[in-house]
């Protein structure tokens, strides 16, 4: 072989090399690779795995009050999206206090939506994921008496043996155009952005008995600002 080819040769050889990410690190094909979309559901949600439960929990009855004046939002991200809930402080003053020192304390973030019943209502908030659970506190604020569960209302669960009013930590938000309801569940506030959500939530599928949906839907975070 002449002298002159051989430069040419290890040149063309070494570009090639380069171009197929011959390096042992593998740092070209991380560089080229295209990103895979995230795996949906059927209604829409990113597929994720099930939480694990908190467990049982034993918090102190908060002591946190919410400035009336200011506008109070909560922004609920979710493996099916974003949603942002406005608190109705000045009507529900202790509820919503109470669920924004939670939220702050980072108490919903990795919690589940464990209850969805197809036009009614999407319920989550329980730290033992199966409907029992609460904060370790209770709060009692009765309910404006001309109160109405219509579409995009969130209140707070209870259960029947409680008194109107009480909340701990699972709330709900309305999927009907009217869910019906007597004025027993403790205001929270009203969806004002992000419904689209709460519609693809209400259409994950779920047991017909418990309510308990097919694949999981986690709630992310839950994080309150002011305005």
């Amino acid at each position: 072989m002449s002298r002159r080819l051989l430069p040419l040769l290890l040149l063309v050889c070494a570009l090639l090399v380069g171009a197929c990410g011959g390096g042992d690190d593998g740092s070209s094909d991380e560089a080229t690779a295209t990103p895979q979309a995230a795996a949906t559901t059927e209604a829409g949600c990113k597929q994720v795995d099930q939480p694990q439960p908190k467990g049982e929990q034993h918090l102190a009855k908060p002591k946190l009050k919410l400035d009336p004046s200011k506008t109070w939002v909560a922004t609920v991200a979710t493996s099916c999206g974003t949603f942002k809930i406005t608190l109705d402080v000045k009507r529900a003053p202790k509820t919503s206090s109470a669920f924004a020192s939670l939220a702050r304390k980072k108490f919903y973030d990795g919690l589940t939506f464990h209850r969805i019943v197809a036009g009614f209502v999407v319920q989550g908030g329980d730290p033992l994921g199966n409907g029992q659970g609460g904060p370790g506190f209770s709060v009692r604020e009765a309910p404006p008496s001309d109160l109405a569960y219509t579409r995009g209302v969130v209140a707070m669960a209870k259960t029947a043996s409680e008194p109107a009013g009480t909340s701990g930590s699972q709330f709900f938000v309305v999927t009907a155009e009217d869910a019906q309801l007597p004025p027993d569940y403790a205001l929270l506030g009203q969806v004002t952005e992000g419904q689209d959500v709460v519609d693809r939530l209400g259409a994950v599928p779920s047991d017909a008995t418990t309510g308990a949906p097919v694949e999981p839907v986690v709630i992310d975070s839950i994080r309150v600002t002011s305005s």
